[in-house]
């Protein structure tokens, strides 16, 4: 008895006509060797984001014993023999030899110890002691030259600076006294360093740098502001400065580039005369004291780019040309295959630029000026032996005698219809002038 039997209902309550829908079969999914049931039913067969152990590593037995073991250790890098434990690791009962494993990272500075002979004989100053200096040494040795926290654990009260100039100080004295020469001990850093008064620890150097530094670190919102602005207005000042003095340059050069262009576009088969050919004076490119001052004005911007320092080079050195001549200049570097502006601009580079400029220029000038000789020179060689006669107005005609035959008539001929087109009119057929008041 079910419950369709309790409430009186047919067994088939459902039409026959209406089947159940059959489900497709499942396909069955063997799981891989080596990987256990858990670990499968939770990935659901795909595959992991990370390379999975090869199964051949999974059903490889280790034959290997391993057990961990409470042992105790000592540290190299202590010199009170403590013995402390750890666990370690044991591989088929064999326990591990060999020094700690982080004794390796304990590193210590060597300070060069010194003898009351040395001292007394090498090491004496006025201002320090030798039992202050014997403390210096002791705590140098023991914090690792960490002068800071020397200074603060130092009996008496010496700054950071005059320690380190007391430690390296007493460092060189014994280096150089131990030393059988002075070349055994060249390639020393104490010895070898180059700085003010041949010491390798600038005092004076050192204490500027600080209190630049904390001067800096001090400032203001407001400071940094007020210095922005007087960088900008500087640099403003600078390049005023720098467009008048290139426009009082080219209006000095203007009638000599004028001149220069006239000559050049001159038709070439007529030459000047000699008292019409002007000389004009050959252009210096860019002198050495117009970079000096360039120079100076980029100098109060502190810091500027080398490309913006080039473009004011090569603007100064082409002031004293013409536009013709500067685009002259830039076409030769592009045929010789150079960029207007080099792409590594370095102080090196950027100085051998300026340098091909200047000499490209220089050797247009010189161009001009041969052009200027060869147009003199051709200029007197035609007014002196290539003076050429007159034509004359009256035709010269042949006469009849020398011509024979047909062909004098026809010569002839032409020479009267000649003559007689080109004659001048006679007296008869000239109309009578008319009569002014004057002439009555």
């Amino acid at each position: 008895m079910d419950a369709k039997d309790i409430l009186g209902l047919h067994k088939t309550s459902f039409p026959s006509s209406i089947e159940k829908k059959s489900r497709p079969p499942k396909e069955s999914q063997r799981k891989p060797d080596g990987i256990s049931r858990e670990v499968y039913a939770l990935t659901g067969g795909m595959p992991p984001l990370m390379p999975s152990i090869d199964a051949f590593q999974l059903k490889k037995k280790h034959n290997e014993k391993v057990t961990w073991q409470w042992l105790p250790f000592t540290n190299s890098a202590r010199k009170d023999d403590l013995h402390l434990y750890h666990w370690v690791r044991i591989v088929n009962g064999v326990l591990p030899t060999g020094d700690y494993s982080f004794a390796k990272y304990n590193k210590s500075v060597d300070i060069i110890k010194y003898t009351a002979e040395e001292y007394e004989k090498y090491l004496t100053d006025p201002m320090w002691t030798k039992e202050e200096t014997d403390e210096l040494f002791d705590l140098c040795e023991r914090f690792d030259l960490r002068f800071v926290v020397i200074a603060d654990r130092f009996s008496s009260s010496r700054t950071v600076e005059e320690l380190k100039d007391r430690y390296y100080s007493v460092l060189r004295a014994i280096v150089l006294a131990r030393a059988a020469s002075s070349g055994d001990v060249a390639t020393h850093p104490l010895i070898k360093v180059k700085s003010n008064f041949n010491e390798p620890y600038n005092v004076s150097q050192e204490i500027e740098r600080k209190r630049a530094l904390s001067m800096v670190l001090s400032q203001t919102r407001q400071h940094e502001k007020r210095d922005e602005e007087v960088l900008i207005e500087a640099k403003r000042i600078a390049e005023l400065r720098m467009a008048s003095k290139v426009a009082e340059q080219s209006q000095l050069v203007v009638a000599t580039n004028a001149d220069a262009e006239v000559t050049e576009r001159a038709i070439p088969g007529e030459s000047p005369s000699p008292s019409n050919v002007q000389h004009p004076p050959m252009a210096v490119p860019s002198p050495i004291t117009d970079n000096a001052s360039t120079l100076a004005s980029l100098r109060m911007l502190r810091v500027y780019l080398r490309t913006y320092a080039l473009e004011q080079m090569v603007q100064v050195s082409n002031s004293t040309a013409g536009v013709r001549t500067i685009k002259r200049v830039e076409q030769t570097l592009q045929d010789l295959g150079i960029n207007l502006k080099p792409r590594v601009p370095t102080k090196a580079v950027c100085a051998e630029h300026l340098e091909l400029r200047r000499e490209i220029l220089t050797w247009l000038n010189l161009q001009k000026q041969v052009q200027y000789k060869e147009a003199e020179g051709s200029s007197y060689r035609d007014g002196t032996y290539g003076e050429t006669p007159d034509t004359p107005k009256d035709r010269t005609f042949i006469p009849d005698s020398l011509n024979f035959g047909v062909s004098g008539e026809r010569v002839g001929k032409k020479d009267q219809k000649r003559k007689g087109h080109g004659a001048q009119p006679t007296a008869a057929h000239k109309r009578p002038r008319k009569q002014k008041a004057s002439d009555l």
